[in-house]
């Protein structure tokens, strides 16, 4: 139960004044660079700005609290904002307070499971593929209020949205487009003088006050959204029936799968930074618990956030009490300054969220993965990355999985081999091995397995064949790594002719895994104990007593 105990419950040991005013300081400034980014990716994702920084607040609270890196931050990020506008556009809120539901509840077995350490099986390839897909998607997704267009409703799919914009062109406001470049001017010069306030707080700062001074007919949070709630959330839970959650699934394990990916990667690049070593499954079960909470009190799916997380690293935090903090921080935002994010233009949130979307895609790692790397790694990078613009997060993910997976257990039964076994003048295993397979009889056949074998390589074992003077056939194991019960058909189909026809069959050098499956299956029973041998040299031994019988 260790691995599921929270990281706090451990780093309280020995906690002192002169960290907690740190983590106090780095918590604060962490809840100053979430505010603006709450905000804009709940709206991204077609929820109320509120909902932003419910998020932030109870599952960062959760995930500081019950997790387990010392310095996660999480919060909603824009890994999800696709996938929530597609389930609200559908769905409306219930389908999404469901969803995120789901995902935390299987966020919490995949934790009880231990299946932390399972998340490095998905493939670079896919990562990289969505990772693309979903700045291309945001990306697109920000340019009716960035430039602020008059449409009234923007198709959720990439080509209709695009078109829409194309056909709208012509009301693109120019003090919109104004405002939006300027805070995207601040946002890129700003770093230069200082990172410890973030650019994209100054940048809101002075273009809201420019558009609410000047009187600009830009488009704001008030006037769209209408007067914000300054109240902290009530917990709610949604009518719920059968056909709603059958209809979530799908999207919550994939809402599941990405939080699990950006938490522990996010928590493995901080371990990095302090020289810590996280809890994965403990990990889990926090961010399945944020996620459970977020839902009921209103919010959207969290996880961890990379670049807050190294936020709060950078500025001293070390423990999750800076976590925490920056929950408290965002509570008393909430509660005191609310009102006035109404005054925020929706073209500043649009080019906060364009800059977030163009930091977030690794285009040189897609291009160089594009020029270096098999063509099989470059069918699920592309596949996936296309299926997350133009069809949905959910599609690319599972069809990429599938995929990969397909690819690879091809590429692996590629590396299975059957072959008769040669003379070799240099022979690497057993002493004496050269000598005894100068002078084999031909009525004995030695065949040697490399590689695992798997029901994609099932066939392999069908190259094993018998001339009509064979009394012994001997087939060598030591390459023989794993065995699945597809391949444990073929080899006693094998053996069952073999019989038939008189032919002894003799093991050499089978591994623990093969032989583990083989005496599960009664393989071992079936051929006889005394027909496996632990080397090549012991076996034809006993295949040259067999024959002179």
């Amino acid at each position: 139960m260790n691995e599921l105990k929270p990281k706090l419950f451990e780093v309280m040991k020995g906690y002192t004044k002169s960290q907690l005013i740190k983590d106090i300081i780095s918590g604060i400034i962490v809840a100053i660079i979430a505010l603006p980014l709450s905000i804009a990716l709940a709206i991204a994702s077609g929820v109320g700005p509120e909902q932003g920084l419910y998020t932030a607040i109870i599952a960062g609270f959760f995930i500081s609290f019950f997790g387990g890196s010392r310095v996660q931050i999480g919060g909603p990020t824009a890994a999800f904002v696709v996938i929530i506008y597609g389930i609200v556009a559908e769905y409306q809120t219930d389908g999404l307070i469901v969803a995120t539901i789901l995902a935390g509840i299987i966020l919490i077995i995949m934790g009880i499971c231990r299946f932390g350490s399972l998340i490095k099986y998905i493939p670079y390839t896919i990562t990289t593929g969505f990772t693309c897909g979903i700045a291309v998607t945001l990306f697109a997704g920000q340019i009716k209020d960035f430039l602020g267009l008059s449409i009234d409703s923007v198709p959720s799919e990439f080509l209709p949205k695009i078109i829409s914009y194309i056909t709208n062109i012509g009301t693109a406001s120019l003090p919109a487009a104004a405002i939006g470049v300027c805070a995207i001017v601040i946002m890129l010069i700003w770093p230069k003088i200082t990172d410890k306030i973030p650019g994209s707080l100054v940048a809101i700062v002075v273009t809201t006050a420019i558009v609410f001074f000047a009187k600009l007919p830009v488009n704001t949070i008030g006037s769209v959204y209408g007067e914000l709630s300054s109240a902290f959330p009530a917990p709610h839970v949604p009518h719920i029936t059968m056909k709603l959650v059958q209809q979530m699934i799908s999207p919550a394990f994939t809402i599941a799968v990405l939080a699990g990916i950006e938490s522990l990667l996010s928590a493995v690049v901080s371990d990095g930074m302090i020289g810590d070593t996280h809890k994965s499954n403990a990990e889990l079960v926090g961010q399945g618990l944020g996620n459970i909470f977020s839902g009921i009190f209103g919010g959207i799916p969290a996880t961890g956030a990379i670049a807050r997380t190294a936020a709060n690293v950078r500025n001293g935090g070390r423990t999750p009490i800076a976590g925490i903090v920056h929950c408290i921080t965002l509570t008393v935002i909430l509660l005191a300054l609310m009102p006035l994010a109404a005054l925020i233009p929706m073209t500043t949130l649009a080019a906060v969220l364009l800059v977030v979307a163009a930091n977030m895609a690794d285009w040189k790692s897609f291009f160089h993965l594009c020029k270096t790397a098999p063509k099989s790694d470059v069918i699920v990078l592309v596949t996936t990355f296309l299926l997350t613009v133009f069809f949905d997060l959910v599609v690319a993910i599972e069809i990429g999985v599938v995929l990969a997976s397909l690819l690879f257990m091809k590429r692996m039964a590629e590396t299975a081999d059957v072959r008769s076994w040669k003379y070799c003048e240099q022979p690497d295993v057993t002493p004496g091995e050269a000598e005894k397979l100068r002078d084999i009889p031909r009525s004995i056949r030695v065949f040697e397995i490399s590689g695992p074998l798997f029901f994609a390589a099932a066939d392999q074992l069908l190259h094993i064949d018998s001339k009509k003077y064979t009394k012994v056939i001997v087939i060598r194991m030591r390459s023989v790594p794993a065995i699945d019960a597809s391949a444990m058909r073929s080899l006693r189909e094998i053996s069952e002719r073999a019989k038939k026809r008189n032919i002894t069959m003799i093991f050499s050098h089978v591994n623990e895994q093969p032989l583990s499956v083989m005496k599960k299956d009664g393989f071992i029973e079936w051929i006889g104990k005394e027909n496996f041998r632990s080397n090549i040299v012991d076996a034809l031994d006993y295949a040259e007593e067999i024959v002179k019988k």
